[in-house]
Protein backbone atom coordinates (compact mmCIF):
# COMPACT_ATOMS: atom_id res chain seq x y z
CA UNK A 1 0.00 0.00 0.00
CA UNK A 2 2.95 2.35 0.57
CA UNK A 3 3.88 1.97 -3.09
CA UNK A 4 0.56 3.34 -4.36
CA UNK A 5 0.90 6.56 -2.36
CA UNK A 6 4.53 6.99 -3.41
CA UNK A 7 3.68 6.56 -7.09
CA UNK A 8 0.80 9.04 -6.78
CA UNK A 9 3.16 11.58 -5.19
CA UNK A 10 5.79 11.06 -7.86
CA UNK A 11 3.13 11.59 -10.53
CA UNK A 12 2.10 15.01 -9.19
CA UNK A 13 3.34 18.04 -11.11
CA UNK A 14 3.62 20.03 -7.87
CA UNK A 15 5.34 17.68 -5.44
CA UNK A 16 9.11 18.17 -5.48
CA UNK A 17 10.19 15.65 -2.83
CA UNK A 18 8.58 12.42 -1.68
CA UNK A 19 9.62 11.52 1.86
CA UNK A 20 8.35 8.57 3.89
CA UNK A 21 8.41 8.81 7.69
CA UNK A 22 8.59 5.39 9.34
CA UNK A 23 10.20 3.65 12.31
CA UNK A 24 10.61 0.42 10.31
CA UNK A 25 13.72 -0.55 8.36
CA UNK A 26 11.53 -2.96 6.36
CA UNK A 27 9.09 -0.23 5.32
CA UNK A 28 11.97 2.13 4.65
CA UNK A 29 13.43 -0.41 2.21
CA UNK A 30 10.08 -0.78 0.45
CA UNK A 31 9.70 2.99 0.22
CA UNK A 32 13.18 3.44 -1.30
CA UNK A 33 12.48 0.66 -3.79
CA UNK A 34 9.48 2.57 -5.13
CA UNK A 35 11.30 5.91 -5.40
CA UNK A 36 10.77 7.71 -2.10
CA UNK A 37 13.43 9.17 0.17
CA UNK A 38 13.74 7.87 3.74
CA UNK A 39 16.45 10.10 5.26
CA UNK A 40 15.71 9.10 8.88
CA UNK A 41 13.84 6.59 11.01
CA UNK A 42 11.10 8.02 13.17
CA UNK A 43 11.55 7.68 16.96
CA UNK A 44 9.57 4.90 18.62
CA UNK A 45 7.86 7.28 21.05
CA UNK A 46 5.92 8.93 18.19
CA UNK A 47 5.33 5.74 16.21
CA UNK A 48 2.73 3.95 18.30
CA UNK A 49 -0.96 3.30 17.65
CA UNK A 50 -1.92 6.43 19.58
CA UNK A 51 0.67 8.73 18.01
CA UNK A 52 -0.70 11.89 16.41
CA UNK A 53 -0.07 13.14 12.88
CA UNK A 54 1.08 16.48 14.32
CA UNK A 55 3.93 14.73 16.17
CA UNK A 56 5.11 13.03 12.97
CA UNK A 57 5.10 16.24 10.94
CA UNK A 58 6.67 18.35 13.66
CA UNK A 59 9.47 15.77 13.84
CA UNK A 60 9.93 15.95 10.07
CA UNK A 61 10.08 19.75 10.05
CA UNK A 62 12.49 19.82 13.02
CA UNK A 63 14.71 17.30 11.21
CA UNK A 64 14.82 19.47 8.07
CA UNK A 65 15.78 22.55 10.08
CA UNK A 66 18.45 20.62 12.00
CA UNK A 67 19.96 19.53 8.69
CA UNK A 68 20.09 23.09 7.38
CA UNK A 69 17.16 22.75 4.96
CA UNK A 70 14.36 25.28 4.54
CA UNK A 71 11.02 23.59 5.22
CA UNK A 72 8.63 23.54 2.25
CA UNK A 73 5.84 26.09 2.07
CA UNK A 74 3.23 23.36 1.53
CA UNK A 75 3.13 19.73 2.64
CA UNK A 76 0.95 17.07 0.99
CA UNK A 77 0.01 14.21 3.30
CA UNK A 78 -0.79 10.95 1.45
CA UNK A 79 -1.68 8.13 3.83
CA UNK A 80 -0.75 4.61 2.65
CA UNK A 81 -4.02 3.38 4.15
CA UNK A 82 -5.82 5.07 1.23
CA UNK A 83 -4.10 3.40 -1.74
CA UNK A 84 -6.54 4.55 -4.43
CA UNK A 85 -6.67 8.20 -5.47
CA UNK A 86 -6.54 10.35 -8.59
CA UNK A 87 -3.30 12.27 -9.10
CA UNK A 88 -5.37 15.06 -10.64
CA UNK A 89 -7.00 15.56 -7.23
CA UNK A 90 -3.60 16.07 -5.61
CA UNK A 91 -2.68 18.75 -8.14
CA UNK A 92 -6.06 20.49 -7.91
CA UNK A 93 -5.82 20.68 -4.11
CA UNK A 94 -2.28 22.06 -4.19
CA UNK A 95 -3.36 24.59 -6.81
CA UNK A 96 -6.22 25.75 -4.57
CA UNK A 97 -3.78 26.22 -1.69
CA UNK A 98 -1.37 28.24 -3.85
CA UNK A 99 -4.15 30.51 -5.12
CA UNK A 100 -5.66 31.06 -1.67
CA UNK A 101 -2.91 32.13 0.77
CA UNK A 102 -5.47 32.70 3.54
CA UNK A 103 -6.16 28.94 3.78
CA UNK A 104 -4.48 26.95 6.54
CA UNK A 105 -5.22 23.54 5.01
CA UNK A 106 -7.34 21.63 2.51
CA UNK A 107 -8.83 18.27 3.42
CA UNK A 108 -10.46 15.76 1.09
CA UNK A 109 -13.96 14.67 2.07
CA UNK A 110 -16.55 12.21 0.78
CA UNK A 111 -20.32 11.94 1.37
CA UNK A 112 -21.15 9.94 4.47
CA UNK A 113 -22.94 6.61 4.09
CA UNK A 114 -24.98 7.13 7.28
CA UNK A 115 -26.39 10.53 8.20
CA UNK A 116 -25.44 11.81 11.68
CA UNK A 117 -28.90 13.39 11.98
CA UNK A 118 -30.26 9.93 12.79
CA UNK A 119 -27.57 9.11 15.35
CA UNK A 120 -27.97 9.24 19.12
CA UNK A 121 -26.08 9.44 22.39
CA UNK A 122 -27.13 8.23 25.85
CA UNK A 123 -26.99 10.74 28.69
CA UNK A 124 -26.19 9.74 32.28
CA UNK A 125 -29.87 8.89 32.87
CA UNK A 126 -30.00 6.48 29.94
CA UNK A 127 -32.08 8.87 27.83
CA UNK A 128 -31.35 9.27 24.13
CA UNK A 129 -30.28 12.66 22.84
CA UNK A 130 -29.55 13.49 19.17
CA UNK A 131 -25.89 13.52 18.24
CA UNK A 132 -26.37 16.57 16.01
CA UNK A 133 -29.28 18.84 15.18
CA UNK A 134 -30.18 21.22 12.35
CA UNK A 135 -32.93 23.66 11.46
CA UNK A 136 -35.29 20.79 10.56
CA UNK A 137 -37.46 19.98 13.60
CA UNK A 138 -36.98 16.39 14.78
CA UNK A 139 -34.52 15.71 11.98
CA UNK A 140 -34.19 12.13 13.22
CA UNK A 141 -37.81 11.55 12.12
CA UNK A 142 -37.44 13.31 8.77
CA UNK A 143 -36.86 11.55 5.41
CA UNK A 144 -33.17 11.21 4.61
CA UNK A 145 -33.70 12.96 1.28
CA UNK A 146 -34.45 16.33 2.94
CA UNK A 147 -31.62 16.23 5.49
CA UNK A 148 -28.48 18.32 4.88
CA UNK A 149 -25.68 16.60 2.97
CA UNK A 150 -22.83 15.75 5.32
CA UNK A 151 -19.23 14.89 4.46
CA UNK A 152 -16.53 12.99 6.30
CA UNK A 153 -12.78 13.36 5.92
CA UNK A 154 -11.72 10.32 3.90
CA UNK A 155 -8.00 10.24 4.77
CA UNK A 156 -7.07 10.40 1.10
CA UNK A 157 -5.30 13.75 0.62
CA UNK A 158 -4.46 16.52 3.09
CA UNK A 159 -2.66 19.66 1.93
CA UNK A 160 -1.25 21.71 4.80
CA UNK A 161 0.58 25.00 4.90
CA UNK A 162 3.78 24.33 6.85
CA UNK A 163 3.27 27.52 8.86
CA UNK A 164 0.03 25.98 10.16
CA UNK A 165 2.04 23.16 11.72
CA UNK A 166 4.84 25.40 13.02
CA UNK A 167 2.89 28.44 14.22
CA UNK A 168 -0.52 26.99 15.06
CA UNK A 169 0.64 23.55 16.21
CA UNK A 170 -2.16 22.03 14.16
CA UNK A 171 -2.63 19.82 11.10
CA UNK A 172 -5.53 21.96 9.91
CA UNK A 173 -5.53 25.38 11.53
CA UNK A 174 -8.82 27.25 11.64
CA UNK A 175 -9.52 28.00 7.97
CA UNK A 176 -9.92 24.61 6.32
CA UNK A 177 -11.13 24.18 2.76
CA UNK A 178 -12.95 21.01 1.78
CA UNK A 179 -12.30 19.14 -1.44
CA UNK A 180 -15.21 16.90 -2.41
CA UNK A 181 -14.54 13.41 -3.71
CA UNK A 182 -17.00 10.77 -4.83
CA UNK A 183 -14.78 7.94 -3.59
CA UNK A 184 -13.53 6.69 -0.26
CA UNK A 185 -11.07 3.80 -0.03
CA UNK A 186 -9.70 4.39 3.46
CA UNK A 187 -8.76 0.96 4.82
CA UNK A 188 -9.68 0.25 8.44
CA UNK A 189 -11.15 -3.26 8.19
CA UNK A 190 -10.72 -6.45 6.20
CA UNK A 191 -13.84 -5.57 4.21
CA UNK A 192 -12.27 -2.22 3.28
CA UNK A 193 -9.14 -4.06 2.10
CA UNK A 194 -11.18 -6.47 -0.04
CA UNK A 195 -13.10 -3.58 -1.60
CA UNK A 196 -9.89 -1.72 -2.50
CA UNK A 197 -8.31 -4.92 -3.81
CA UNK A 198 -11.38 -5.53 -5.98
CA UNK A 199 -11.23 -2.01 -7.40
CA UNK A 200 -7.51 -2.27 -8.18
CA UNK A 201 -7.98 -5.67 -9.85
CA UNK A 202 -10.75 -4.20 -12.02
CA UNK A 203 -8.53 -1.26 -12.93
CA UNK A 204 -5.69 -3.56 -14.00
CA UNK A 205 -8.07 -5.69 -16.06
CA UNK A 206 -9.34 -2.60 -17.85
CA UNK A 207 -5.80 -1.42 -18.55
CA UNK A 208 -5.12 -4.67 -20.38
CA UNK A 209 -8.23 -4.21 -22.51
CA UNK A 210 -10.40 -6.70 -20.64
CA UNK A 211 -14.12 -6.39 -20.01
CA UNK A 212 -15.72 -6.64 -16.58
CA UNK A 213 -18.54 -8.73 -15.24
CA UNK A 214 -20.38 -6.28 -13.02
CA UNK A 215 -22.93 -7.53 -10.52
CA UNK A 216 -25.27 -4.79 -9.35
CA UNK A 217 -27.82 -4.97 -6.57
CA UNK A 218 -31.25 -3.67 -7.53
CA UNK A 219 -32.66 -2.21 -4.33
CA UNK A 220 -30.72 0.76 -3.02
CA UNK A 221 -28.80 1.16 -6.30
CA UNK A 222 -31.18 0.89 -9.27
CA UNK A 223 -34.42 1.10 -7.30
CA UNK A 224 -34.92 3.45 -4.39
CA UNK A 225 -35.48 1.55 -1.15
CA UNK A 226 -39.04 1.40 0.14
CA UNK A 227 -40.23 1.02 3.75
CA UNK A 228 -41.28 -2.53 4.52
CA UNK A 229 -39.80 -3.76 1.22
CA UNK A 230 -42.89 -2.84 -0.79
CA UNK A 231 -41.01 -3.29 -4.05
CA UNK A 232 -44.05 -2.46 -6.17
CA UNK A 233 -43.83 1.11 -4.83
CA UNK A 234 -40.14 1.57 -5.63
CA UNK A 235 -38.95 4.51 -7.75
CA UNK A 236 -36.02 4.26 -10.17
CA UNK A 237 -32.61 5.84 -9.54
CA UNK A 238 -32.00 7.22 -13.01
CA UNK A 239 -28.57 8.61 -12.11
CA UNK A 240 -27.24 5.08 -11.61
CA UNK A 241 -29.27 3.65 -14.51
CA UNK A 242 -27.58 6.08 -16.91
CA UNK A 243 -24.15 4.93 -15.67
CA UNK A 244 -25.14 1.27 -16.11
CA UNK A 245 -26.27 1.99 -19.66
CA UNK A 246 -22.90 3.53 -20.47
CA UNK A 247 -21.03 0.59 -18.95
CA UNK A 248 -23.15 -1.83 -21.00
CA UNK A 249 -22.52 0.19 -24.17
CA UNK A 250 -18.77 -0.12 -23.50
CA UNK A 251 -19.14 -3.90 -23.62
CA UNK A 252 -19.12 -4.78 -19.93
CA UNK A 253 -21.42 -7.58 -18.79
CA UNK A 254 -24.16 -6.42 -16.40
CA UNK A 255 -25.71 -8.92 -14.00
CA UNK A 256 -28.50 -7.71 -11.73
CA UNK A 257 -29.09 -9.52 -8.47
CA UNK A 258 -31.65 -9.14 -5.74
CA UNK A 259 -32.75 -10.74 -2.50
CA UNK A 260 -36.40 -9.89 -3.16
CA UNK A 261 -38.57 -12.63 -1.70
CA UNK A 262 -35.66 -14.45 -0.06
CA UNK A 263 -37.14 -14.21 3.43
CA UNK A 264 -40.86 -13.96 2.64
CA UNK A 265 -41.10 -16.43 -0.22
CA UNK A 266 -43.06 -13.87 -2.28
CA UNK A 267 -42.47 -14.15 -6.03
CA UNK A 268 -41.21 -10.78 -7.28
CA UNK A 269 -39.78 -12.04 -10.59
CA UNK A 270 -42.39 -10.67 -12.98
CA UNK A 271 -42.62 -7.31 -11.21
CA UNK A 272 -38.82 -6.97 -11.14
CA UNK A 273 -38.49 -7.76 -14.87
CA UNK A 274 -41.23 -5.25 -15.67
CA UNK A 275 -39.56 -2.53 -13.59
CA UNK A 276 -36.21 -3.10 -15.28
CA UNK A 277 -37.88 -2.95 -18.70
CA UNK A 278 -39.96 0.13 -17.89
CA UNK A 279 -36.96 1.96 -16.41
CA UNK A 280 -34.69 1.07 -19.33
CA UNK A 281 -32.16 -0.84 -17.24
CA UNK A 282 -29.72 -2.83 -19.42
CA UNK A 283 -28.65 -6.25 -18.18
CA UNK A 284 -27.40 -9.59 -19.43
CA UNK A 285 -28.70 -11.68 -16.54
CA UNK A 286 -31.09 -11.27 -13.63
CA UNK A 287 -30.28 -13.42 -10.62
CA UNK A 288 -32.26 -13.84 -7.43
CA UNK A 289 -29.16 -14.44 -5.32
CA UNK A 290 -25.51 -13.37 -5.61
CA UNK A 291 -23.30 -14.71 -8.44
CA UNK A 292 -19.53 -14.42 -8.86
CA UNK A 293 -18.24 -11.26 -10.50
CA UNK A 294 -15.30 -8.89 -11.05
CA UNK A 295 -17.09 -6.03 -9.35
CA UNK A 296 -20.01 -5.87 -6.92
CA UNK A 297 -22.15 -2.78 -6.41
CA UNK A 298 -24.71 -2.60 -3.62
CA UNK A 299 -26.25 0.08 -1.41
CA UNK A 300 -23.36 -0.18 1.06
CA UNK A 301 -20.81 0.25 -1.75
CA UNK A 302 -22.13 3.27 -3.62
CA UNK A 303 -19.25 3.41 -6.13
CA UNK A 304 -21.11 3.01 -9.41
CA UNK A 305 -20.08 6.51 -10.47
CA UNK A 306 -16.44 5.69 -9.64
CA UNK A 307 -16.59 2.51 -11.72
CA UNK A 308 -18.16 4.45 -14.58
CA UNK A 309 -15.30 6.97 -14.63
CA UNK A 310 -12.76 4.16 -14.27
CA UNK A 311 -14.16 2.35 -17.31
CA UNK A 312 -14.03 5.52 -19.40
Amino acid sequence: MIAYSILDALGSKYIEKVIVSTDSEEYAGIARKWGAEVPFLRPADISGDNSMDIEVFQHFIDWMISQGYDPPEIIVHLRPTHPIRNIEDIDKMVSIMIKNPELDAIRSVAPVKETPYKMWQFNEDGILTPLVTCDIPEAYNAPRQILPQVYMQNACIDVIRTSTIIDKHSMTGSKIAGYKMNYDFDIDTEDDFIRAEQHLAAREKLKSGGKLKIVCDIDGVIAQKTPGNHYDQADPNYTNIIILKRLHELGHRIVLHTARGYSTGIDWVDLTKKQMNDWGVPYDDLVFGKPDADFYIDDKLSTLNILGSLCE
